[in-house]
């Protein structure tokens, strides 16, 4: 079981017959009156997206997702096929599955692909990757007084903000989960 107190982005559970996965959540806790969780939730089932509230201690089961590492192989269409590590087995997934953060996924990288009773319903990039920098405009000395920005756009066509400092053809590491850039790789 798991409370409504204690929903983060990515936990499952079953309500009304159904399995939600949580894709946005917040504690609200107002002035007056009692507190209440504002969350954003994706059927798994169907893909539809809601928006809910719930009392922090209603309960609901927790719903199990098999998490399985398969490899990204390439996109036709509006399909992007995996391959299941082990048996090698293709398998493709609609691009409705898949989130934001794909769009910092190249070909060959391992992903999750999480199903519930064999419906896939998501797929999780690693948490971190490491990309090139294919065009970004040139950094201007004297201009670091603050935490400057510039736009990137990166080998996957993915567009991300950089430091000033990092130039075409670089190597750096981003984190999937916020779409910001850590470091140079």
């Amino acid at each position: 079981m798991v409370t409504a107190g204690d929903f983060r982005n990515g936990v499952t559970f079953e309500m009304d017959g159904n399995v939600y996965s949580i894709i946005e959540f917040q504690h609200v806790k107002p002035g007056k009156g009692a507190a209440f969780v504002r969350t954003k939730i994706r059927n798994v089932i169907s893909g539809a997206v809601t928006e809910k509230t719930f009392n922090p201690n209603d309960k609901y089961p927790t719903a199990f997702i098999e998490r399985k590492d398969m490899q990204y192989l390439y996109e036709d269409g509006s399909l992007y096929y995996f391959m299941d590590m082990e048996t090698f087995e293709q398998i493709p997934i609609s691009d409705s599955v898949l989130g934001d953060n794909f769009k910092f996924v190249k070909e060959n990288m391992e992903c999750k692909v999480l199903s519930y009773k064999g419906n896939v319903f998501g797929v999780e990039p690693p948490n971190f990757v490491e990309l090139q920098v294919t065009k970004t405009d040139p950094g201007f000395k004297g201009d670091t007084a603050t935490n400057a920005t510039k736009p990137a756009t990166l080998e996957t066509g993915a567009e991300i903000k950089v430091p000033l400092f990092i130039d075409e053809g670089e190597m750096i590491r981003i984190d999937t989960r916020t779409g910001e850039y850590m470091e140079r790789a």
